[in-house]
């Protein structure tokens, strides 16, 4: 997934997903992985992601053509103890394949969805991999698992949605509940909307809306380059 405060609280989070440690983006703390707290079930209205769908997003990036196709698989990746639903990212560029990405994520009871790491594969234009920058899974090499949508998302919070340091560190701002996207798919209003962020590239902001009961609409790159995706069309199963 292409996504400074530290999240201070799972919002109606139970059992023992608890914090630990500090509260603040700088240092310290993790969130607490227990397996038993989470679910193969991916139904939190902002990120439903039911196997079988294939969501096609198209825009343009740097001024080419862009196509993105994010599948939901039936496959699973066990990581530290959490079965986790696997995903496949394709993106096109000018009708070339540029990268190809395997997501991992897991709902916990509260309705979290958590994001335990990518494999991340950047393509030249034979297909030949040039590199794997990006690529983590919880538990390894220090990495931890980060919040890729709240429960219950709150104006103003922000969290980690990747913990990896100098790898992927990937943040979110919660700007609006009631924002509005127009996309090809379809007209939208109270959708959630982020600020999505690194210190890993630093000026690099994005926009990101988020439809209930339809998941990630629309996207706009609004400090760093030239980029912008829409959601066309869903493939349900």
């Amino acid at each position: 997934m292409k996504r400074i405060t530290m999240l201070v609280v799972l919002l109606g989070a139970v059992g023992t997903a608890l914090l630990s440690g500090g509260c603040n983006g700088g240092s310290g703390g993790g969130l607490v992985v227990d397996p038993a707290n989470f679910t193969l079930l991916i139904n939190n209205p902002f990120f439903p992601l039911v196997p079988g769908t294939t969501f096609i997003y198209e825009g343009t990036k740097d001024g080419e053509a862009a196509r993105d196709e994010f599948a939901v698989t039936n496959r699973t990746k066990v990581i530290q103890g959490v079965t986790c639903r696997e995903v496949t990212d394709k993106a096109f560029v000018a009708g070339v394949l540029e990268e190809t990405t395997l997501d991992w994520f897991a709902q916990d009871k509260a309705g979290n969805v958590w994001y335990f790491g990518e494999d991340t594969k950047e393509l030249d234009d034979n297909g030949n991999v040039v590199s794997t920058e990006g690529s983590f899974e919880a538990g390894v090499s220090g990495a931890q698992a980060g919040i890729v949508m709240k429960a219950n998302p709150t104006v103003g919070e922000t969290y980690f949605q990747e913990r990896a340091k100098n790898v992927a560190e990937d943040q979110a701002t919660v700007l609006s509940l009631n924002a509005t996207a127009n996309v090809p798919f379809g007209n939208f209003t109270n959708c959630l909307k982020t600020k999505e962020f690194t210190r890993l590239s630093p000026g690099a902001v994005e926009e990101k809306f988020y439809a209930r009961g339809v998941g990630f609409v629309l996207s706009n790159k609004v400090q760093g380059g030239s980029e912008q995706v829409k959601l066309k069309q869903i493939i349900n199963p």
